[in-house]
This record gives structure tokens, C-alpha cells and sequence, in this order.
């Protein structure tokens, strides 16, 4: 089992930034990849960004591409996701996942899910 908690969300303008983080406990960290999805309410569950387990290699959603950076710390079993220039259609809760595979962007290819935290973006 690994436990996956989010944290960094809140309210911020548009044009404004903010770091999630994703702690995580349990098994070896550095034994998956990991990835962070968003939904926002009425719509489905989005892919975000993924990171490999070395931290090597990254994918990134066309939508967040070039604002938001995924970057992970194995010393202390954490993902970030930095996001800069938000937007308010990047309102949303924003789930950290871990996964077994290699880079994947489809959610039911994940392990584990934490439990998510709200941002939102006003205009």
C-alpha cells in the first residue's frame, strides 16, 4: 500500500501560481512513477502531468504545457506540481496518483490516489 497525501491548493487570481505537493508513505517512493490528474466539477477526471521514478522524464497535458512543472524529491518521498500563469478553467481538485508502470497518462493505469486538493483560480 502507499498513502498519497496532497497539499498546497487554494485560492489564487488568475495569472497567480501555486506549488502542490504529494507526500507519500508506504512502499519504496522511488519504486513508481507518479502523476497528477484535476477534475473540475461536471466534467471528468484529467490527466495532468506524469514523472518518472528517477525524476528523468516528465509528460505533460497540451493544456498545462509550458505553465505547470511536475518535479519529484525521492529523499523525501514527494511530488510537486508547480503551476504558474493559472487560469480560472484550471479550477479544479487536483489528485496525486502513483503507478507501478512506467510514464502513463490514463487514470486507470494508477495504483494509488490520494485524496486531492481544491484549487481555484478567480478571474
Amino acid at each position: 500500500q502507499v498513502q498519497l497525501v496532497e497539499s498546497g491548493g487554494g485560492l489564487v487570481q488568475a495569472g497567480g501560481s501555486l506549488r502542490l505537493s504529494c507526500a507519500a508513505s508506504g512502499r519504496t517512493f522511488i519504486d513508481y512513477a507518479m502523476g497528477w490528474f484535476r477534475q473540475a466539477p461536471g466534467k471528468e477526471r484529467e490527466f495532468v502531468a506524469a514523472i518518472s521514478r528517477s525524476g528523468g522524464r516528465t509528460i505533460y497535458a497540451d493544456s498545462v504545457k509550458g505553465r505547470f512543472t511536475i518535479f519529484r524529491d525521492n529523499a523525501k518521498n514527494t511530488v510537486y506540481l508547480q503551476m504558474n500563469s493559472l487560469r480560472p478553467e484550471d479550477t479544479a481538485v487536483y489528485y496525486c496518483a502513483a503507478t507501478s508502470y512506467v510514464l502513463r497518462t490514463t487514470g486507470s493505469e494508477y495504483d494509488y490516489w490520494g485524496q486531492g486538493t481544491q484549487v481555484t483560480v478567480s478571474s
